[in-house]
């Protein structure tokens, strides 16, 4: 059976409504960056999410060709993913959405190299006809999170990254959003055939330990010494 990552990593991919914490590891991505309100008629986001699947979906068939990538398993395509952000914003501002930054991503298995990838670039795009220059190969580990599973419109998504953000703090934690990390969501309902009141996404904050913290560890470490 093709492995499904969704079911078998459910830390990952299936938290509650009430927020909790996560060690997220390194993982593998495909990704494209853009800019601008994703709803818009081709959009760069619509526009990404077509490259991404295009690239995924020739690893996953690649079993049926001539080349075979070494150590290669059937897989699930992974659920859409994207980190958001707004330059010059603290936090997001829904009503100005032609300002958002994206990076939109879809996981990877661990046997895809970048001689894998290379060779799905140039080979998707012979076939899909797609100019897939700006798909990247990604690696990231976000280690230390907080993430809670959303219910509803995307535009309702401040109630609960507020209650994140609190419980980040109740955990002697900090919101860690800057130029390099920044607000995660895991897609795991298609919006085309799903109520907007029955979306299901995954909403992720990377958090740290907070300066206080480090110093009171940093001198209970001296006194045992």
């Amino acid at each position: 059976m093709a492995y499904n990552f969704r079911k078998e990593q459910k830390e990952l991919y299936v938290p509650g409504k009430n927020p909790s914490l996560i060690n997220v590891p390194m993982m593998k991505y495909l990704a494209v960056r853009g800019h601008g309100d994703p709803n818009q008629e081709n959009s760069e986001y619509k526009k990404a999410i077509e490259k991404l699947y295009a690239v995924a979906y020739t690893i996953k068939m690649s079993k049926k060709g001539t080349y075979q990538i070494p150590d290669y398993f059937d897989f699930v395509v992974p659920p859409l993913e994207g980190l958001w952000w707004q330059d010059g914003i603290t936090g997001i501002d829904y009503a100005h959405k032609e300002m958002f930054s994206f990076i939109a991503m879809i996981r990877l298995p661990n046997f895809v190299t970048q001689d894998v990838f290379d060779w799905t670039i140039q080979e998707a795009g012979e076939k899909k006809q797609l100019d897939l220059h700006n798909v990247e190969f990604l690696s990231m580990q976000e280690g230390l999170c907080v993430q809670a599973l959303h219910i509803g419109s995307y535009d309702n998504e401040p109630a609960t990254i507020d209650k994140i953000h609190k419980f980040i703090e109740k955990q002697g934690l900090q919101v860690d959003i800057n130029d390099d990390r920044h607000h995660h969501e895991i897609y795991l309902s298609d919006p085309r055939r799903t109520k907007i009141e029955n979306l299901k996404t995954v909403l992720r904050n990377s958090g740290k330990k907070q300066l206080k913290t480090l110093l009171i560890g940093e001198q209970k470490k001296h006194q045992k010494l």
